[in-house]
């Protein structure tokens, strides 16, 4: 990570950087609300799996965005994309129609193989949130009180940080000091299909939601069997099936939606993240049971499908769904594994290793538990950027389309900064 200064001028420019660097960092303490926890570093500009920081350090890019940059950084067919649409309409609501978005939508819907109608927006909130809203719209045409609408979700989901979504997502660390939530969830263990069959009992259940992998839970698949099971109990109970892919869609997984490797068809699927592939935008599908249920006036946005953010998530989708990039996240996914795999037993650090594709989380060992954020500290330190998933798993969604040499840098640092936490 050699910094690019001319050698007579080296000491006097590192200060000045650093004055600089630090002059940024402190911007972000006294203007930002403190809801975050940056690292004391400034990233400048980045391509494919690699980013520098305001200093040129380069760093190998495992975290992709929180796997939002699925293309990397700088994908030429993305820029095009957006520079194209940035100069003919930026926006317009949804008063009138564009063309990008009303193609992204056929989009979306021949590609999913069982949507009818899609609703665009900026996030992944937003289409949980739609999706929430959505599934009470539909048991209320149903004839169902309030007290027969509830949705189900799973201990570990991660849904949003809307009221509503946060709510939903079963992880008390989320929802503590919003109190009163929103009524109506109810929560079960994941991949429990004895209580999910039991919650069934009360005859109230109008929904179940969950991620087929937990991302912010720990990068947790849905156990084999667990997905078809909740698509029998939905069917014999006339319940919804919800299938938040946010973070698992879009390829990640290595199918283009990640339900397909569970061979069910859901009810509502919602999507963001890598849709955009860095352009902010999510969308949720919705099946025939539920296409029709929302009319006029019913749901909103003022800024959901901008013609801007439609035009790289058509082009996004396109290179997403290729042969030739998901064969490439299967092959990468098995060398990042056998890697991670081989490190954990070096060092003893990792107990598991889990997930589909590129979505791979592992798990720390006994003795490392709780030392996630201090682990990504020496990563970053050594050039790699890695997530966490909780305290006790580091989380690795590097982008989808990341080359052997990218791969093998990156885990070249991995190692180096393993080596350096074992022995601090």
């Amino acid at each position: 990570m050699a910094r690019s200064l001319r050698p007579c001028h080296a000491f006097h420019t590192y200060q000045i950087q650093e004055s600089f660097v630090s002059s940024l960092v402190d911007l972000g303490k006294r203007y930002w609300l403190p809801v975050y926890k940056p690292r004391d570093l400034v990233l400048d500009h980045g391509k494919g799996a690699r980013v520098w920081d305001t200093e040129n350090r380069d760093y190998v890019d495992f975290g992709a965005g929180i796997a939002v940059n699925a293309l990397g950084h700088q994908d030429p067919d993305l820029l095009a994309a957006l520079t194209a649409q940035a100069g003919k309409l930026w926006h317009s609501s949804n008063v009138f129609y564009t063309e990008p978005p009303l193609h992204l939508a056929q989009e979306l819907v021949e590609a999913s193989g069982f949507a009818e109608r899609v609703f665009l927006c900026n996030s992944g909130a937003e289409a949980n949130e739609a999706a929430i809203k959505l599934v009470r719209k539909w048991a209320t045409a149903q004839g169902r009180s309030p007290e027969q609408r509830v949705i189900i979700t799973f201990r570990g989901s991660f849904h949003g940080r809307t009221l509503a979504t946060v709510t939903a997502t079963a992880q008390p660390k989320y929802q503590e000091g919003y109190e009163p939530l929103p009524g109506g969830f109810r929560y079960l263990d994941f991949n429990d299909a004895a209580a999910l069959e039991h919650a069934f009992v009360a005859n109230d259940v109008a929904a179940v939601m969950l991620e087929p992998v937990q991302g912010e839970g720990g990068v947790l698949p849905a156990a084999p069997g667990f997905l078809k099971r909740v698509r029998e109990l939905c069917d014999e109970h006339g319940a919804l099936l919800v299938l938040d892919e946010i973070q698992c869609g879009m390829g990640r997984t290595g199918t283009l939606f990640a339900h397909a490797q569970d061979d069910v068809t859901p009810d509502i699927v919602t999507l963001a993240k890598a849709l955009g592939c860095g352009f902010p935008i999510g969308a949720m599908l919705a099946g025939p049971k539920v296409a029709s249920v929302m009319q006029f006036g019913a749901h909103g946005t003022t800024f959901g499908g901008n013609p801007m953010a439609a035009a790289v998530a058509r082009v996004a989708l396109r290179k997403l769904a290729s042969p030739a990039l998901l064969q490439n996240v299967q092959h990468q996914s098995a060398k990042l594994r056998e890697t991670l795999m081989s490190l954990g037993s070096e060092f003893q650090i990792f107990s598991e290793v889990r997930g589909r594709g590129l979505m791979l989380g592992a798990v720390l060992s006994e003795k490392y538990r709780g030392k996630a954020g201090e682990i990504l500290d020496f990563a970053a330190a050594h050039g790699l950027l890695v997530l966490q998933a909780g305290p006790d798993v580091l989380r690795f969604v590097p982008p989808l389309n990341i080359g052997h040499e990218d791969l093998a840098d990156g885990l070249a640092r991995l190692r180096a900064a393993l080596s350096a936490f074992v022995a601090r």
